[in-house]
């Protein structure tokens, strides 16, 4: 049985990673996809469980052989999601789980279709704001800038074959358990006003 491949985009802040990691565990045959990127290894950090890390000419050579399905350049550091290993995970019947932007969501879109897309929307700006400074590891430029970058995320949400409200996490995390699951038709309603929230984020 093939795997289906499931693109999670979200701002930041919105909860995607903590979401991630738990519906993995929920979800025995779900895995993330581990990205290429060319920026430098945190410590703590492990070759091939966090990232693939690369020379930046070893990265630049790779998408010139179309070794991604996708790669853009953020700060400076270039990240590629491998076509490879995702169609290897995919093939033994994984569910793969790509952590990509709106862009690079599209990107993977038009090459795979039968790709599953889903945005994590904060229950309000207010709230994305507050979890941003919470992390308290941030200037106040990072902030902005996190915060812009958020609301080009939400205006594209609408992309997405499925949007989850991060409100309450274990609701979030059934709602996208469901979904892996193939039983969206149990998704609890969509209790935001989207239009409303993408205004206050242009404001």
């Amino acid at each position: 049985m093939t795997g289906k491949l499931f693109i999670i985009s979200a701002p930041s802040g919105a909860g995607k990673t903590s979401l991630a990691r738990a519906l993995i565990a929920n979800v025995g045959e779900a895995k993330m996809s581990i990205s290429h990127t060319t920026r430098p290894r945190r410590s703590g950090e492990v070759d091939g469980v966090d990232y693939f890390f690369v020379s930046q000419i070893e990265f630049l050579a790779m998408a010139d052989q179309g070794t991604f399905l996708e790669h853009a350049e953020v700060y400076g550091n270039f990240y590629g999601t491998s076509r490879t290993a995702v169609e290897a995970m995919l093939a033994e019947g994984i569910h793969v789980l790509l952590d990509i932007d709106w862009q690079g969501a599209r990107l993977v879109r038009e090459q795979m279709p039968e790709a599953v897309s889903i945005s994590i929307l904060p229950p309000s700006v207010a709230e994305l704001e507050r979890r941003l400074r919470s992390r308290g590891s941030d200037s106040e430029d990072v902030i902005q800038s996190r915060m812009r970058q958020a609301y080009d995320e939400m205006q594209h949400s609408d992309e997405a074959d499925f949007c989850v409200l991060n409100d309450d996490f274990n609701q979030a995390l059934n709602d996208l358990t469901l979904i892996l699951n193939g039983e969206s038709d149990k998704l609890r309603p969509l209790n935001v006003d989207l239009q409303n929230l993408l205004s206050n984020s242009a404001g």
